[in-house]
This record gives structure tokens, C-alpha cells and sequence, in this order.
């Protein structure tokens, strides 16, 4: 065995046992456990965190320190800067903001399909909530500035977790190297704090916590819950959720709240991997999807 089998199979072990304060008793959730060890141990970068949405007992965590890129999930902090801008009378829901061909970015969303050349503020971070929409959130930090961003960043608190820079197609030796990062304990926290309402005040956080109820990306630990992902924001079950996801090559990012009849959580679990097959994205997803399963069971 290698010094650097002997390593990873080290940080299986002690993935398991919920190392840097989580305990694997504490929610039972040896399954989440077993299988982002074995991720480990195939050299996946691992960072989770989960904790009771009432009393904010850790229920596991797994490198919950790391700063980990997290792709879209960063666009959380421009959602609240939009809207805690929205009471400004120059700044409305309903100002209109146009795109433009310097906004332009593939992958995800809708706008970049449709036909409207400009749409008001609140559909935009509406589609950024339920699409991930690349498009509308360039749009979105042109309007309000990075700056404002990071400014609002730092008077949360939030010293691991950034929104770093404008969605790009490529990326260049002057540009960030990710779009965003986090920890899964600062995501879990944010979270948290939005859903009690704690987030600027209360009314901004309702606003970020309507548009992200909109999300339809269920693929990582929320694909364990069983809801629609089109139609999710009543109810199912006695099960309710809140998530964001964040994708790019070799990242698989979530953060997100499930409440159900027993309880509620919080969770954010973040993978960085080397995506050359097929196979070891998918073995990401079933291992986000176990985490999933966990969580379910403690809430329902």
C-alpha cells in the first residue's frame, strides 16, 4: 500500500466517525458517512455539513472548513444583495434591465432562449432561483457591482464564501479561477439565518428564500427527496425544500433546507473531482444522493 493509499483510506475512517465536530450517532447517518468516505478514498475532495434547523445541533460534518468551489451556488449572495436593494426607489422589483451581447454566457438557464431582450429585476433573480440562468445573473452583478456583492458578503460574516466573478464560457489566466467557493459550515449557516429571517432583515430574506424555492435542479442530495422538480413549493409529504445547486467540470455543489414532520435541517455538501469518466460523476451523485437519504429519514 502506498503512502498515499494509506491517506485517503485514513480520511475514510475518519470520515466516518463524523470527524471536526459531527458524530455519527447523533442523526444516525452512517450511510452518508460510508459512502463520502469511499468517495475519499477514491480521491474525491469531500466537504458536508448538516445541522438541525431548530437547535442548530451539528448533525454531521465532514471537512466542513474547506473553502471548496461551489459554481452557482455563490449567486445566493448577489440574490441577497438584489434584494435588499429592491426597497430603493431607483431599484425596484419592477425595473426593467436589458441584456447585452458583453452578459452572454452558455450553459444554464432559460433567458439565453427566449426572445425578450429585457426583463425586470425580479424575473431575473426568479430565473436565477429556478435556472441557475447564467445569463440573468451577469446581467444581474452588472446592475449592482461585484463590489456590493463582497461588501455585503463581509457584513455577514462570511470570511470562506465568495462570489468571485462574472459566469464565463472560458476562462483565462486573468480571470477567477472558479465562479464561486464556500464552506459547508458558512453555507449551512447562511441558510439558516435565511430561513429565520435573519439575513439583512426579514422581508429580504423572504424575498431569496421565495426566488430559491423555485429551483428545479434536484440531480445531487435533494433526487433522494422524491418531489417534482418543477412543482415543489407546497408541501409534499409533509416534506418542504429550499436548495441551491452549483455545476461546472468536476464540481457537484448543494446547500439547501428540508423540512418535514419530525424535524428540519440544513445541510451543504460540496464534491471536487476529477470528471475523465463518466463513471466517477455518477458515483458523486450517488454519493450526494446517500447523504440525501440520511437527511430524509431524520426529517420524516
Amino acid at each position: 500500500m502506498t503512502a498515499q493509499d494509506s491517506e485517503r483510506r485514513s480520511r475514510h475512517s475518519s470520515a466516518r466517525r463524523g470527524r471536526h465536530g459531527g458524530t455519527e450517532s447523533a442523526g444516525n447517518f452512517g450511510r452518508g458517512f460510508q459512502a463520502l468516505g469511499e468517495l475519499a478514498v477514491d480521491g474525491v475532495q469531500v466537504s458536508a455539513r448538516a445541522t438541525d434547523l431548530v437547535t442548530g445541533r451539528v448533525l454531521f460534518s465532514v471537512d466542513d472548513h474547506v473553502v471548496m468551489p461551489t459554481a452557482g451556488i455563490g449567486t445566493v449572495l448577489l440574490l441577497i444583495e438584489v434584494a435588499a436593494r429592491l426597497r430603493d426607489a431607483d431599484f425596484g422589483a419592477y425595473t426593467i434591465l436589458d441584456r447585452t451581447v458583453a452578459d452572454s454566457a452558455g450553459g444554464s438557464g432559460l433567458w439565453q432562449h427566449l426572445q425578450a431582450p429585457s426583463l425586470p429585476v425580479a424575473d431575473l433573480a426568479a430565473l436565477i432561483g429556478a435556472a441557475n440562468d447564467n445569463l440573468a445573473t451577469n446581467v444581474l452583478i452588472r446592475a449592482v457591482g461585484l463590489d456590493a456583492v463582497r461588501a455585503r458578503t463581509e457584513q455577514l460574516g462570511l470570511g470562506r464564501t465568495a462570489l468571485l466573478d462574472l459566469v464565463r464560457d472560458r476562462r483565462g489566466p486573468d480571470d477567477a479561477p472558479q465562479l464561486s467557493v464556500a464552506s459547508a459550515k458558512e453555507l449551512t449557516w447562511l441558510f439558516t439565518a435565511l430561513a429565520r429571517g435573519e439575513v439583512v432583515d426579514a422581508e429580504a430574506s423572504e424575498r431569496v428564500i421565495g426566488w430559491l424555492s423555485l429551483g428545479a435542479d434536484l440531480s445531487m442530495v435533494a433526487s433522494a427527496f422524491g418531489f417534482d422538480p418543477l412543482a415543489h413549493r407546497e408541501k409534499d409529504h409533509g416534506l418542504l425544500l429550499v436548495n441551491k445547486t452549483g455545476t461546472d467540470v468536476g464540481v457537484r455543489s448543494e446547500v439547501g433546507i428540508l423540512r418535514g414532520p419530525r424535524a428540519g435541517v440544513t445541510y451543504a455538501v460540496s464534491m471536487s473531482f476529477a470528471d475523465t469518466r463518466l463513471s466517477s460523476r455518477l458515483a458523486v451523485l450517488d454519493g450526494m444522493r446517500a447523504v440525501g437519504l440520511d437527511l430524509l429519514e431524520y426529517v420524516h
